[in-house]
């Protein structure tokens, strides 16, 4: 079968991500689309709008993944979006999250059954939940993690109460409501009863209907049944005892009162500690243990979300699991209402090839069913399923939908490349591409900057080491507690290793995951890719160089095991079970990484804070021109449809801050004469606590990089001003809390975040006598002056870079958020519009080169950036066979400001287009004002095309350049009016076709060459 007769999947030019929330609903996105079109956006990008917990502004704590989020709109506002969006001929992509539910809310039907039936309930499977846990109290129940103190100081506070709602039982608090399990009704039912009985004739038949009900609970099987019969039975008959008592209660006062009474009685007096003895039987019998929430660092049972209690794991590997959490999803991809699919934290399942896998299956088998009129054959799954089967014989790269997977890639890491999706959401590009606007030529003088004035001296990979060792014992014990358990258990199966200690072996799991080079592994098999293999030997052998003190003979069974290195004994269950946790491991690493090197190592080493983002390693300070030309070379060759991203709802700092703080690294010597003076203008305003100076000397040089980054580019007046405080108040709250080291979310340091808090009003307070501001503002406007020609040039190497490019909601213009929830402010939509509006209406009047001339002396109020992307994002859409399948070639620039620019080509079918950006702007136009224009900012620099006699239009100004005998383009004139050029050649001056001089341009061999070296 021919591919053009297959389902394809819908390849967007350029993808707009929003976050749906109550505040910004179906309605909401409805107003906007034709705004996105305008601005050349192809597909709408939106977050997961499934139900999720009540109030959610993010929608990742999903609480039922087949219905919509009923805050944001209904299946008639949707469809309303949907048809929108098809007008325009815009498709949607849907973040969809398949790791994780939130067990926080009541609304989440199956984990309520799980804490009402135990291991008997049919959902108790779909949660990771060990019902066998190291401590044995937890056997057959599972950990709730979620009381504010610990649990005899709130049973004895009178917080746990518990209440009786249409014939259940319930044990709420202020944020939690959780079912008794019915067979221990019988507790509250029977006390007193005696009493009841001598108030009433014995055969009253309200009273002889209760004793019947707590016959019935006397024989109710137990939560640990699992007997199919059995548990239906269990089923059937609770539901009638919860029906009974509702209609007795209903029908009888005096059965009413009795339970009434005892339910009062049952919560206890506050002040009266043994009247809570009744409530803390009760709670003993449950199928859960209530607990402090700190408790959970080291005792959880159930896989989280990181380390984030409320919310527990789902067993996506089991097929049911996978039936039940996909009916929406799949009827918006059969009806089309869905175009593509984000995966959501695709390192958290067990094995994401094979979810990947069935993922596309299903939504090919989707697209077949689509296509069929009428009510489908009963046998159409299973043909259509034959049918993409015999398809992949064939051709093992094809398909048939767009999906691409949140995937965080290391240095020298590869998307694995037989995962059947379209690339990954783009955190790699945004590295690479951040990468080349700092100076390397500064790294040691920033080393001294950074050492001299904080004091700190430790190389970034020992500070992730260290990170990653801490949350393990503050925050993840209980996930490595769990694994240690397990490997114990396949230890003690055999005489030559039943010696090695639990305590030993967990000892080892902590050392192997703290030096693991990768979030994860994705053993699945018992093939071993060479890559995990690598990774593997890699984080085994420094984990045993570092501990000279643990036997080498236990990380050699632990690296047997991860490697499925099997002994010739081994039974069939042997080498299952050791699958199981090689597996299970590869969970857990990925968790480590993330809390100790994103949400730890990351707010500790502030070297330069713009090389902290998702995906980054701030220990590398920049990267060669090479390194982000052979990235783009390597994903033409293997995902050139893959997202490229600059801000997403998860980046550190938006892209704009971060542009400005790149702009620090070329200017060493200013920087340290300037953080240096301002420590000392405001040495008063610190605090001193147990001896020790609020803030510490490393957050203080975060706070200046910060407010370099952050400061507004239009003058704010007394409100905007007090907002803008706040938002440093919240940042800087959060960022010493994930930093864990004066203060953290889990042991609140109050007096210090208090005393912090102090100094940021202090030294930001608004007054005409402050020194600091004064100098501050001098020189965070030359900083912002840099960073805004740096933030226009990277917006554009990532329109015509390969892959998809993606913009943040409101990134259109300057984005100088911060980290989450600073970077969810809503956006004022209508204003964008409007300025669109008359951006395309001063455009008609005295045309683009004009335009952006205009623009560049307001350039604070962000105008010339939206414009730069109306103009390139339109240019993208209607060619956009260019960017699908255009090659990529990297050119080269000659003369004294060579380094200076970044420049590439993208060619298909004889047509050409070229993207050429300016770059390290401080030492490029050093004089603040000054533009980077002219002959005499580019000097002799030329940039080397290749082609002899050719003309360019530069789709962004529409001017003319034509490149030279010798094929050049002198950057002086290139760069006259405007600071960035996408050139699309139109004719070559009496060549025909124009020469072009291959010689010119490095080959892929010779980039990886220079990269390498």
């Amino acid at each position: 079968m021919e591919r053009d007769t297959l389902p394809q999947a819908r390849i967007p030019t350029a993808t707009y991500r929003v976050q749906f929330n109550r505040q910004f609903t179906f309605a909401s996105a409805r107003q906007i689309i034709a705004y996105l079109h305008e601005l050349g956006i192809s597909d709408l990008y939106a977050s997961s709008y499934v139900a999720a917990h009540a109030g959610s502004l993010h929608g990742y704590d999903i609480v039922n993944q087949t219905i919509l989020n009923r805050e944001i709109g209904d299946e008639e506002t949707h469809r309303q979006l949907v048809e929108e969006l098809q007008r325009h001929g815009m498709g949607q992509i849907l973040d969809f999250v398949p790791n994780h539910m939130c067990i926080e809310s009541s609304e989440n039907l199956w984990w309520q059954d799980v804490l009402e039936n135990g291991p008997c309930s049919p959902y108790a499977h779909f949660f990771d939940i060990d019902w066998h846990p190291v401590k044995k109290e937890l056997t057959n129940k599972v950990l709730l993690p979620f009381l504010a103190d610990q649990y005899g100081k709130i049973l004895e506070k009178g917080e746990l109460r518990l209440a009786f709602e249409q014939g259940a039982f319930w044990i709420v608090n202020s944020h939690m409501k959780v079912p008794v399990e019915p067979g221990s009704y019988r507790q509250i039912l029977t006390f007193r009863l005696k009493e009841l009985q001598q108030s009433l004739e014995a055969d009253f038949p309200p009273l002889l209907e209760l004793l019947s009900i707590i016959t019935t609970l006397h024989h109710l099987p137990p939560t640990t049944e699992q007997d199919p019969d059995k548990r239906a039975e269990r089923y059937r008959e609770k539901e009638l005892v919860k029906k009974h008592l509702h209609g007795l209660c209903g029908s009888c006062p005096e059965i009413a009162f009795f339970i009434d009474r005892n339910i009062r009685i049952f919560n206890g007096t506050k002040g009266d500690p043994r009247s809570f003895d009744l409530l803390d039987s009760l709670l003993r019998e449950q199928v859960y243990r209530l607990s402090y929430w700190r408790v959970a660092t080291e005792e959880i049972n159930y896989r989280r979300f990181f380390d984030i209690n409320g919310l527990a794991a789902i067993k996506m590997e089991d097929p049911a699991v996978f039936k039940e959490t996909h009916p929406l999803l799949f009827r918006l991809i059969r009806e089309g209402s869905i175009t593509g699919v984000r995966i959501d934290h695709v390192d958290g399942l067990y094995d994401p090839l094979a979810y990947l896998r069935s993922l596309q299956e299903q939504s090919f088998i989707q697209a077949r069913l689509a296509e069929t009129t009428g009510s489908p054959l009963p046998d159409a799954h299973e043909r259509h399923t034959d049918e993409y089967q015999a398809i992949l014989e064939r051709d093992p790269g094809y398909k048939p939908f767009y999906l691409v997977c949140e995937k965080i890639l290391m240095k020298g890491e590869q998307l694995p490349e037989d995962w059947p999706v379209f690339g990954t959401t783009g955190y790699d590009f945004l590295n690479y591409l951040n990468g080349i606007f700092v100076d390397t030529e500064s790294a040691r003088a920033f080393d001294r900057i950074y050492s001299r004035f904080t004091g700190e001296n430790a190389e970034f990979p020992e500070v992730v080491y260290d990170k990653k060792k801490l949350v393990m014992q503050v925050a993840l014990a209980g996930e490595i507690n769990m694994l240690g358990d397990q490997l114990n258990s396949i230890s003690e199966q055999h005489r030559l290793t039943r010696d090695f200690t639990q305590n030993s072996l967990t000892r080892a799991i902590s050392e192997v995951a703290a030096f693991f080079p990768v979030y994860r592994s994705y053993v699945n098999s018992w093939t071993i890719r060479e890559k995990d293999l690598q990774y593997i030997e890699t984080a085994v052998g420094r984990a045993k160089r570092r501990n000279q003190a643990i036997s080498a003979s236990t990380f050699d069974f632990l690296r047997s095991v991860l490697l499925l290195k099997f002994p010739e004994y081994a039974l069939e269950t042997d080498k299952l079970n050791w699958l199981s946790f090689a597996m299970k491991f590869q969970q857990v690493s990925g968790p480590v990484m993330a809390k100790g090197m994103e949400d730890t190592a990351f707010y500790v080493y502030n070297r330069l804070t713009s090389l902290n983002d998702v995906g980054g390693m701030p220990g590398r300070f920049g990267l060669p021109l090479e390194a982000f030309h052979g990235h783009n070379m390597e994903k033409v060759k293997s995902f050139p449809h893959s997202m490229v991203a600059t801000a997403t709802h998860d980046t550190k700092r938006g892209e704009d801050l971060r542009a400005r703080i790149n702009a620090l690294s070329e200017l060493p010597g200013r920087w340290q004469k300037s953080v240096t003076a301002w420590s000392r203008l405001n040495k008063k305003k610190r605090k001193v606590l147990d001896n020790q100076s609020v803030p510490d000397r490393n957050e203080e040089y975060l706070l200046y990089q910060t407010l370099v980054g952050a400061w507004p580019a239009v003058e704010m007046d007394r409100q905007a001003y007090q907002l803008f405080l706040a938002r440093v108040r919240e940042y800087m709250l959060k960022a010493v809390r994930e930093a864990k080291v004066n203060t953290s979310w889990v042991s609140t340091n109050t007096a210090y975040e208090e005393a912090l808090l102090s100094f940021v009003d202090a030294i930001l307070e608004d007054s005409p006598d402050s020194t600091f501001l004064k100098d501050f503002t001098r020189f965070r406007k030359q900083i912002a002056h840099y960073g805004h020609f740096t933030s226009l040039s990277q917006v554009l190497l990532k329109i015509v870079s390969p892959g998809v490019p993606d913009f943040y909601q409101g990134s259109e213009l300057w984005d100088l958020s911060l980290v989450d929830p600073d970077n969810r402010r809503p956006v004022d939509y209508d204003e964008q519009r409007r300025i669109l509006t008359g951006l395309k209406n001063r455009e008609r009047e005295i045309g683009p080169r004009d335009l952006i001339r205009e623009l560049l002396q307001s350039w604070q109020d962000g105008r010339i950036k939206l414009y730069v992307i109306y103009r390139c994002l339109n240019y993208r859409r209607d060619n956009r066979e260019m960017f699908d399948r255009g090659d990529y070639q990297p050119l080269e620039a000659h003369g004294a400001r060579a380094r200076h620019v970044c420049a590439f080509s993208r060619n298909v079918n004889g047509r050409s287009i070229i993207a050429a950006a300016p770059r390290l702007f401080a030492t490029l136009v050093p004089e603040v004002g000054t533009l980077p224009l002219g002959e005499s900012v580019w000097l002799d620099t030329e940039l080397d095309l290749g082609t002899t006699g050719a003309c360019y239009r530069n789709v962004i100004t529409d001017e003319t350049v034509e490149t030279d005998a010798a094929g050049r383009l002198p950057l002086a004139r290139l760069f006259a009016c405007a600071p960035l050029a996408l050139l699309e050649r139109i004719r070559d001056r009496g060549l025909g076709t124009g020469k072009i001089k291959r010689s010119r341009l490095l080959s892929p061999l010779q980039f990886r060459h220079r990269r390498e070296t």
